[in-house]
């Protein structure tokens, strides 16, 4: 079997791995998806016992759902919520549980279940309709879930279960408004994927009301089944209006207290989280340049502020905050940007938690310290942002600031918490896969069983930073490469803000090591604007994406060059996906004289056409002035006048039709554009498919895409 088949079976050989792992408060068990093998798609729900270090199958989707059903099928809300998510998982996506972790809920083809994590018992509770994001209260009592739209149910009705089975409507409407559900910029853009928080004495909820009425309507149609009807979905257009968005405290006895805060001038609310200490909130102005951090008075619903967020360009928080500390201090992730430092740190109340030479990613969780206060469990980097650590922060009071490192290894480290009882997931360049370990205090009592396939590959990429900007670069050869052999390059990219590609982790190269075994020098860049680095790296993108990003692609790859010679930049090409495929369709039209050819996968091709909170964070708003919009435009660049044959390199564009993230109006329209200035292209369109061209589909395309580049570079060269 060769890769591409294996990959595409093996969902790139993550089916059987370990996924959405959290550990129980008190630290008596850890939770768990996976699924039964490494070409089954469906995941079931486990626990291990930490002290006994014994797994246990809780819940496994065909024996719920008996032996005629579809373990795979999702109703429309999962489907949705998991594209938001990039979750191409099938079976039992996610699960919630209560405070103690005695009990998980999850949802399984519209249908709520709920697993007794003590003594293994699984039941199916009855709703009214499909459910989407069901969550126990944190007594485990009670559970809550939004309605999905079925025949005589509304979407977005929020609704409570009693442990009698007595389900109630807590909050409902008509009209385009939902409750309990984040709206699609809160998800997409803002990674809050939920709408709704239990108390923790699990006696109310505070819920989010989103009213998309005047949003405009698009209508997304697979043209492969044309007797299916459109699907309708609300899309808040950069320049256009945003989903009104608010907060409200709703009591199960049926009292209701509206949450105040300034809504016309802060209307994103970026994060929300209720733990003990009371409800904390970010709020953030359309322009993303300020932010505040709020307290909730649960009583009155008035507001407090804790923190404000300010960059001249955006704000970026950090996942994991803000947060409460034990000893009433507010946690707060922001950046350290004066008396020379650049760097992304923790605060409690203003006071500095963690040096300014850690860049950090996100707060995991409290680690026990004896007696004394809580330490912090923090994922940063420190110097190489090819690396992810594990750190324990101190939080005492006038204790300074101090951040000792825990994970000893090279490599990607994540992690999960309860008491003492830490679980540490590592991805390294030596191993396949993630490595789960489970520690009670300094002893390791577990590891997560892994069922998934072995790669075909052990690749080595060579990580180098190169330019005066100290660029994040790798370069991977074929398997067999005989040094002095001249070889087509293939520059393989995202290069967009929020993600990496430069990573310790051999899971980020196979695919590229398959390409690199079909005769190409494969180059990976992470340019300005990725994170890892220093906050004035990610953000000297602000309003001018295109010619910073380009620029660092085009000298970083002359910089390596310089560094290997049996690079060929007389042939090279350049592919990517989303924000990659518009840079690869930019890279192809802005230097024809150095990229060959070039595959773009569901490009944003025209700004205008993509969601508020994303493109106005980093190109502002399409009216402020000067036309960024149009300088980043692929359509516009495509329209140009082609004045020499060697100007117009050749370009597949790939898009999967439902894709309801980046339309397939971008791709069809800049073909438009191109068949109008005689530039070659070709159009793949995908029946069925989304923005993440799941179920096998992407890694099936890679056979015509190698087709593709040995056609326009290898043979041409």
């Amino acid at each position: 079997m060769d890769f591409p088949e294996l990959a595409a079976r093996t969902r790139r050989f993550s089916h059987g791995a370990p996924r959405a792992v959290s550990v129980a408060e008190d630290g008596s068990r850890v939770v768990f998806l996976r699924s039964g093998g490494p070409e089954d798609p469906a995941e079931a729900l486990w626990s291990l016992e930490v002290a006994t270090g014994e797994e246990r199958l809780v819940a496994e989707p065909a024996a719920l759902l008996g032996p005629e059903a579809d373990p795979t099928a999702l109703a429309p809300g999962e489907r949705a919520l998991r594209e938001r998510q990039r979750l191409s998982a099938a079976g039992i996506g996610s699960y919630a549980l209560d405070a103690a972790g005695r009990v998980a809920v999850f949802p399984l083809a519209g249908r709520l279940f709920r697993a007794d994590l003590v003594h293994g018992d699984v039941v199916e509770v009855a709703t009214v309709g499909p459910v989407i994001d069901p969550r126990p209260d944190p007594t485990g009592e009670r559970l809550a879930y939004v309605t999905d739209a079925a025949e005589g149910v509304r979407r977005g009705q929020l609704r409570v279960v009693e442990s009698d089975g007595t389900d109630t409507m807590l909050a409902g409407e008509d009209s385009g408004v939902t409750w309990g559900l984040a709206e699609h910029v809160a998800a997409e853009e803002f990674h809050r994927f939920r709408g709704y928080w239990w108390a923790p004495d699990g006696r109310s909820v505070l819920a989010a009301r989103v009213d998309e009425s005047r949003l405009p309507r698009w209508h997304l149609h697979d043209p492969a089944d044309p007797a299916s009807p459109p699907t309708s979905v609300a899309y808040p257009l950069a320049g256009g209006p945003n989903a009104e968005v608010s907060l409200h405290l709703l009591d199960l006895d049926g009292g209701w207290v509206d949450v105040h805060w300034d809504r016309e001038t802060y209307p994103y609310l970026a994060s929300v989280g209720w733990a003990e200490g009371g409800p904390l909130i970010t709020v953030l102005r359309r322009s993303q340049q300020h932010g505040l951090v709020l307290a909730i008075d649960h009583r009155t619903g008035e507001t407090q502020v804790h923190a404000e967020l300010a960059d001249p360009r955006w704000v970026e928080p950090i996942p994991g905050t803000p947060a409460h500390l034990p000893d009433g201090r507010v946690l707060v992730g922001g950046e350290l940007a004066h008396d020379g430092y650049d760097a992304r740190c923790l605060f409690a109340d203003g006071t500095l938690l963690t040096p300014p030479s850690l860049y950090v990613r996100r707060v995991v969780g409290r680690l026990p310290v004896g007696n004394g206060p809580a330490d912090l469990l923090v994922e940063a980097s420190e110097g190489e942002p090819s690396q992810r650590h594990l750190y324990r922060v101190r939080t005492v009071i006038g204790g300074g600031v101090e951040a000792r490192r825990m994970s000893s290894t090279p490599g990607w480290h994540t992690a999960a918490v309860g008491a003492d009882v830490l679980v540490v997931g590592t991805a390294s360049l030596d191993d396949p896969g993630t490595r789960w370990s489970v520690w009670r205090g300094d002893r390791e009592v577990a590891q997560l069983r892994s069922f998934a396939a072995s790669p075909p590959y052990a690749p080595r990429p060579v990580l180098v930073r190169v330019t005066d900007r100290r660029l994040p670069t790798a370069v991977l050869y074929p398997t067999d490469h005989v040094k002095g052999t001249r070889l087509p390059v293939l520059l393989d990219i995202y290069g967009g803000p929020g993600h990496q590609e430069v990573v310790a982790a051999r899971s980020a190269w196979l695919e590229r090591q398959w390409w690199a075994d079909s005769g190409f020098a494969v180059v990976t860049i992470d340019n300005r604007g990725t994170p890892g680095v220093a906050p004035s790296f990610e953000k000297a993108i602000h309003r001018r994406m295109a010619d910073v990003i380009l620029t660092d692609q085009v000298d970083a790859l002359t910089a390596l060059a310089g560094k290997h010679p049996d690079l060929d930049l007389d042939r090279v090409a350049v592919r990517g996906w989303s924000f990659g495929g518009w840079l690869a369709g930019l890279a192809v039209l802005r230097h024809p004289e150095l990229f060959r050819c070039g595959i773009a996968g569901a490009p944003v091709t025209d700004w205008h056409l993509y969601d508020t909170a994303y493109t106005e964070r980093y190109l502002g708003l399409p009216d402020d002035g000067i036309d960024v919009y149009g300088h980043h435009s692929l359509v516009e660049l495509a329209a140009e006048p082609v004045l020499a044959t060697e100007q117009a390199r050749p370009l597949l564009l790939v898009h999967g039709m439902v894709d309801d993230n980046v339309v397939a109006a971008h791709t069809l329209r800049l073909s438009a554009a191109l068949l109008a200035t005689g530039r070659p292209h070709a159009v793949l369109p995908l029946t069925g498919a989304t923005h993440q061209a799941a179920d096998g589909l992407s890694e099936r395309l890679l056979r015509l895409e190698l087709d593709f580049l040995r056609t326009h570079l290898v043979r041409a060269g």
